[in-house]
C-alpha cells in the first residue's frame, strides 16, 4: 500500500515512520512540503500518487495557537482543506489527525464521536474548523481524534516531568483536568490498522482508562523510582494563555467497532519509560 505522510519530523510522524517502514511510504517534513504552499501540497500528492495520506502535521502549540490564530488556522485548517482538495483531485484516501480538544470539557462523560463540537481554544477551534471542512470536501474522510500525546521523539509530558524530578524536590502539577495519555507508538499502529480497514467518518483513538495530568505525573515518577514529590494544584492556580477542557475524554466505542483495541496508558507510559532508559 502507498503512503504520504505530511508530519514525518514531529512526534506521532516519526512513530509512523517506523510503523510503515516496510510500506511503499513517501514522509514529507515541513521543510518537504508547508501546508500554507498550496503548490508543494499539490505536487507532493501528485508526485506521491498514493493510496493513503496521513496528515498528521499541524501547528501544535496550543498557548502559541492562542496568540497567533492566523498560523494556527493557516496551518491547521486551510492547509488541511489543500491536502483535502489534492487528495481529491488524485483519489487517494485521506486521514486526518484531530483532537480532544475540538469539546469544551463540559460533558462529564466520555465524547462520543456525534457530539456536538464546542472549541473554547484557537488550537481547538482551527481542529474543527478543519473537520468540518474536509467532511465536506472528501465525505469518506477518515478523521481520528486522539489526546495526551507522548512518545520517544519530541517533548513531551513524562519527559518534562522527568527532566524537573531531576532539579526539584516537588513538583506542581494541575489536577482537575482529566484526558487520556496516549503513546504515539499504540496511535502510530492503530491508524495504520484504519487506514488498512478502509475506516471513514470520525474515530476516536487514544490508549484506555483515563486520568489528571497529576495522576499521569506521579505515575512517572513512581515508575522511574524517584523520590520526587509530587503536589495536586488547581488549573487556576497556573494560568496558561489558552483554556483547557476539564474533562475531554474520548470514548473508545468507534475504534472498537473496526475490532482495534489499544492498551491502558499505564501499560504505554511503562514501555516508553523502559525505551528511554535504554536510549544513549
Amino acid at each position: 500500500m502507498r503512503f504520504t505522510l505530511f508530519g514525518a519530523s514531529g512526534m506521532l510522524g516519526h512513530a509512523l515512520v517506523r510503523e510503515l517502514g516496510t510500506e511503499d511510504l513517501t514522509a514529507l517534513s515541513s521543510r518537504d512540503a508547508d501546508l500554507r504552499d498550496r503548490d508543494r501540497v499539490e505536487s507532493a500528492v501528485r508526485d506521491s500518487a498514493p493510496e493513503w495520506i496521513i496528515l498528521a502535521a499541524a501547528y501544535t502549540d496550543v498557548d502559541g495557537c492562542e496568540s497567533d490564530r492566523d498560523r494556527a488556522f493557516a496551518v491547521n485548517c486551510e492547509g488541511a482543506i489543500r491536502v483535502a482538495q489534492a487528495a481529491r483531485e488524485t483519489g487517494s484516501r485521506l486521514m486526518f489527525i484531530s483532537t480532544d480538544y475540538v469539546f469544551d470539557g463540559k460533558k462529564g462523560s466520555p465524547y462520543e464521536t456525534g457530539d456536538v463540537r464546542n472549541p473554547i481554544n484557537v488550537y481547538g477551534e482551527s481542529k474543527a474548523r478543519a473537520e468540518e471542512r474536509l467532511l465536506r470536501i472528501l465525505p469518506e474522510v477518515c478523521i481520528v481524534r486522539t489526546s495526551w500525546l507522548f512518545g520517544r521523539a519530541g517533548k513531551c509530558f513524562p519527559a518534562t516531568i522527568l527532566n524537573l524530578a531531576a532539579i526539584r524536590p516537588e513538583i506542581a502539577v494541575v489536577n482537575d483536568q482529566r484526558g487520556s495519555p496516549t503513546s504515539t507508538d499504540d496511535l502510530a499502529a492503530a491508524l495504520v490498522q484504519l487506514c488498512r480497514k478502509s475506516a471513514s467518518g470520525i474515530v476516536h483513538a487514544t490508549n484506555t482508562r483515563n486520568c489528571s495530568w497529576f495522576d499521569f505525573a506521579k505515575e512517572v515518577i513512581q515508575l522511574s523510582g524517584l523520590q520526587t514529590s509530587v503536589k495536586p494544584v488547581a488549573t487556576a492556580d497556573f494560568p496558561r494563555p489558552a483554556r483547557r477542557p476539564a474533562c475531554s475524554v474520548l470514548s473508545p466505542a468507534s475504534l472498537h467497532a473496526y475490532g482495534i483495541q489499544m492498551p491502558a496508558w499505564q501499560d504505554a507510559l511503562q514501555r516508553y519509560l523502559a525505551g528511554a532508559r535504554t536510549q544513549p
